[in-house]
């Protein structure tokens, strides 16, 4: 594990020598804000509430053109933010989400880890609520009435799991771990820091679902470390996305 948690090797793990370790700190945290989501989030929704644009339904319900819209536009900025700031500090974004694997093989290895982690959330999700009763304290998830009752919309929801989901969060958390690896305290900081907050963006899931996905997260990040590609954290997480949606389609409402 040692090894999986070295700096990748194209990536300068000590850009911008022309900074203070101080400084350097400095701009590394204002990145990991500007990136976590809060703030292009916030601004995409008030240009959209400008157009607009309602973020809930008539009945109260979140609205599903409202949050297409603003998960596929935070995700193309997101990465174009993270594009830009790595040109800016000299580092090449392919090198980083890519590496040096087959990307093919990537993907497999992704898709075959989906049955694995599927099952491993509804053992720990039940063991949480059999053990832990008080941390299931949202009876219904709000986000699951995406999934609508219709073949269309549940389509519509899969793209969004996918693209907000798999490929966003991934491309994030591997951009964010780095700048943990190059100035804020290592890998395991990155790690232990970034999957909280992944489990704490889940709040409104209920505490057993910020448990889960905080694993999740945790699971997401070592994996990354330790292929050094994101290939293989996408697939895994768009795959395990899509099946909670079908699981959602198909069972009993």
């Amino acid at each position: 594990m040692s090894e999986s948690l070295a700096p990748t090797e194209p990536i300068p793990a000590n850009p911008d020598p022309g900074l203070t370790a101080g400084r350097r700190r400095v701009v590394a945290i204002f990145e990991i804000l500007l990136c976590s989501s809060v703030p292009t989030q916030l601004a995409l929704g008030y240009a959209l509430t400008l157009g607009g644009w309602s973020p809930t339904t008539a009945n109260g319900a979140l609205s599903m053109p409202y949050v297409l819209t603003l998960s596929l536009a935070d995700t193309l900025l997101l990465i174009v933010l993270m594009v830009s700031l790595m040109r800016v500090h000299g580092e090449d974004a392919t090198a980083l989400w890519l590496g040096e694997r087959s990307v093919r093989r990537e993907a497999l290895i992704g898709l075959a880890l989906v049955p694995a982690i599927f099952i491993s959330v509804v053992v720990l999700l039940n063991a949480l609520r059999l053990l832990f009763p008080s941390l299931h304290n949202v009876p219904s998830n709000p986000l699951e009435a995406l999934a609508g009752d219709s073949v269309e919309q549940a389509a519509l929801f899969i793209v969004l799991v996918i693209v907000a989901g798999g490929i966003r969060e991934e491309l994030q958390r591997a951009f964010l771990l780095h700048r943990f690896e190059q100035h804020l305290g290592g890998a395991r900081v990155g790690v232990v820091v970034l999957s909280t907050a992944f489990g704490l963006g889940h709040y409104v899931q209920g505490w057993d679902a910020v448990v889960t996905t905080g694993v999740l997260g945790a699971f997401w990040a070592v994996l990354f470390l330790d292929r050094r590609s994101s290939i293989a954290p996408v697939v895994s997480h768009a795959g395990f996305n899509s099946l909670e949606i079908l699981r959602v389609v198909i069972g009993p409402r």
